[in-house]
């Protein structure tokens, strides 16, 4: 194994290995495999990318970062010449981690400074400048993610939310740095850690800028950020002769299919309105679900009712009714009662003949993938930017989208399905 990756949540871990798997700039990429929690064996020996998918992005920081270092040795263990701890691109934290503390104790295992911390993914939305995160035209404590009912984003300045989650100083390489070229942002990340700088944001406006920065950190043991900082980092295997760039295996699967949404993201409503014109859909009364008469039952009976159809079931719901929900019922208990409901009723229908499964939102997807018992997925053809279909490397077919909340084309779920059974 040539490159190693320790996401921070499953539906990131699928996004930086369809990055990883793709390649840019000209080359093939890395055979890509997706582990779910940390493996008990060795990777396959074909593999030459490997990405353990951890579910450390809200707990507590203390258990995400002896998380992250377990998945870290394991990763050493393999071979791995160079280590990438992957979250959200739009910085899904709170003022007390988890980006901080597991990029900080990373960076500490190693015995390094200078590191780049860079969620940027230009071809998502997601850039920045000055140090400040912006989706789309919004800076990101206006774009929505300031209501995210885990990890709300109150401040698009990065540099100055990541330092309230660090020991020592956060450090900046400014857009122009980075047009420099790939020597200047080496000598500038050089000049951070002699400054003691563990982390420093690096600005990207383009998918140019996320070249300039692989081929700078070409031979940097250690790197943080979203999956676009992967972008240029395979073909530097295939130039060097490491890797043959022919990408990985995936297997299409035809069947039975079902939709599950737990986002309350913008990009996921927008997905579910246009879904709900021509598919038949299951909204989930959450107060149902609390007095415990919304069962898993009640779910897969809505789902083969309606096979064939691409059914959707969702819990979704505008800001304002979540922070009702929230506060009626309590945040934590909320969200614990709807990723159980979803993980118990994913492995019903899986285990009842569904071949393809869309889950959006990237606690839900978790908690689904865990139920599953899955150990490790095949990274597929890309959906839309950042989610790939992925399929199980063991056991009857089975094809998966995960998707982060806020990814995907309005009509994603539809497209899913057809790219998991083999379309375009």
């Amino acid at each position: 194994m040539l490159l190693g990756v320790i996401a921070d949540d499953y539906t990131g871990a699928s996004d930086i290995a369809n990055t990883i798997a793709k390649g840019g700039g000209g080359t093939g990429g890395l055979a890509a495999v997706q582990f779910l929690g940390i493996p008990e064996k060795p990777a396959p020996e074909a593999c030459e990318a490997g990405i353990v998918s951890l579910k450390s992005r809200s707990i507590p920081a203390a258990e995400a970062v002896a998380q992250s270092l377990a998945a870290f040795r394991w990763l050493k263990a393999q071979g791995c010449k160079q280590i990438i701890f992957k979250y959200c691109s739009t910085f899904d934290s709170t003022p007390e981690g988890n980006i901080g503390p597991v990029g900080e104790a990373l960076a500490a295992e190693i015995g390094v400074k200078g590191v780049i911390a860079c969620p940027a993914f230009p071809g998502a939305g997601r850039t920045i400048y000055q140090g400040h995160l912006f989706v789309g035209d919004r800076l990101l404590n206006q774009s929505g993610l300031e209501n995210h009912p885990l990890n709300p984003m109150t401040d698009a300045d990065i540099r100055r939310w990541l330092a309230l989650q660090t020991t020592s100083p956060v450090g900046l390489a400014n857009i122009a740095t980075v047009h420099k070229g790939a020597e200047a942002l080496k000598a500038a990340l050089a000049e951070a850690a002699a400054r003691g700088e563990t982390l420093v944001i690096v600005d990207v406006l383009s998918d140019a800028d996320l070249l300039i920065i692989g081929d700078a950190v070409a031979d940097a043991p250690l790197l943080t950020g979203g999956s676009g900082i992967a972008l240029g980092l395979s073909r530097n295997f295939i130039r060097k002769g490491l890797a043959r760039g022919a990408g990985s295996a995936f297997r299409p699967a035809e069947g039975a299919e079902a939709i599950l949404a737990g986002s309350c993201s913008r990009a996921t409503l927008g997905q579910i309105a246009q879904h709900r014109k021509a598919h038949p859909t299951l909204n989930i009364d959450v107060g149902a679900v609390m007095a415990g008469t919304v069962t898993v039952e009640t779910l897969t009976a809505f789902i083969r009712a309606n096979a064939g159809k691409a059914p959707l079931i969702y819990s979704s719901q505008p800001p304002e009714t979540v922070a009702a929900l929230q506060a009626q019922y309590g945040r934590e208990a909320v969200a614990h009662a709807l990723d159980a409901l979803f993980a118990r009723t994913a492995k019903a229908l899986v285990e009842g003949g569904i071949r393809r499964l869309v889950v959006a939102g990237g606690e839900t997807s978790g908690a689904v993938v865990t139920a599953l018992g899955l150990d490790a997925l095949a990274i597929g053809p890309e959906i839309d930017p950042g989610v790939p279909a992925l399929s199980a490397t063991s056991g009857p077919p089975l094809a998966l989208a995960l998707k982060s909340g806020n990814f995907g084309a309005v009509d994603f779920f539809e497209k899913a399905l057809r790219i998991m059974e083999g379309g375009r």
